[in-house]
């Protein structure tokens, strides 16, 4: 494993501005020395926040790697605690280019061009908080990370996501993973109201449907497809338009 470096060592720069917010006001040509950067209590070398001017965003949370010199961001949305942006960058200065637009409210793509390490995780910013469109917004970031995960069965995955997604009974209710099971609830984020079967994508292939979490009692199957139409077979009846969760 490697070792914990220390931050005193491992970012010098850092140190001698004192903490990493004071570094990150004195990036990219200053864009960020009119807007407030807050250190963390605990570890002001690795650690920092930057405050947005939108009510619907969260504090962009900055973090310094300890065993390697870089940096990560997560911009999350305050109703659900998920994130909207997250990335890495060896360049702190890229940093402090993002925080800025975070904290101006730029637009989440403009984020990214003025910023290219940024990752958009495919969440919409939803500030009415509207469950059906919290709904459609997590369904397209899971269609989004099924299809840039690195795992050899990556594939199975994306084709069970892309199937649940297809069937209107099962994309009208809110989706989580638990352990990369793809569960249901009738209820956003952050009270979840779980719903109908679990259906999981298995390493050699196939599918398996079960009432509860790695369970297989409703059956295994060798197509995505086959196990959605067990699935939505299962769902109870009477279910109304999701609601919000909190």
């Amino acid at each position: 494993m490697p070792t914990t470096a220390d931050p005193a060592v491992l970012y010098p720069d850092i140190a001698a501005c004192g903490s990493l917010a004071a570094a990150l006001q004195a990036e990219a040509e200053g864009c960020l020395s009119a807007v407030p950067v807050t250190p963390s209590d605990s570890a002001p070398l690795l650690h920092a926040t930057v405050g947005s001017t939108l009510p619907h965003r969260e504090p962009l949370q900055v973090s310094a790697r300890r065993h390697e010199r870089r940096w990560s961001i997560r911009g999350t949305e305050p109703f659900q605690g998920m994130p909207l942006v997250d990335g890495v960058t060896d360049e702190l200065a890229e940093v402090a280019r993002a925080a800025r637009a975070w904290h101006d409210g730029a637009a989440l793509d403009d984020i990214r061009r003025v910023a290219p390490f940024v990752h958009l995780t495919g969440r919409s910013e939803v500030p009415e908080h509207d469950p059906a469109r919290l709904t459609e917004s997590e369904w397209q970031s899971m269609r989004l990370e099924a299809g840039e995960l690195e795992y050899a069965w990556r594939e199975t995955y994306q084709a069970l996501i892309e199937a649940a997604h297809v069937e209107p009974a099962l994309r009208a209710l809110y989706p989580f993973t638990s352990h990369w099971a793809l569960r249901f609830s009738t209820t956003t984020r952050p009270r979840l109201t779980i719903v109908g079967p679990c259906l999981i994508a298995n390493s050699d292939g196939t599918y398996a449907v079960g009432r509860g979490f790695t369970s297989e009692d409703l059956g295994r199957f060798t197509t995505a497809h086959e196990a959605v139409a067990v699935a939505v077979r299962h769902l109870p009846s009477g279910l109304g338009p999701v609601a919000l969760g909190g």
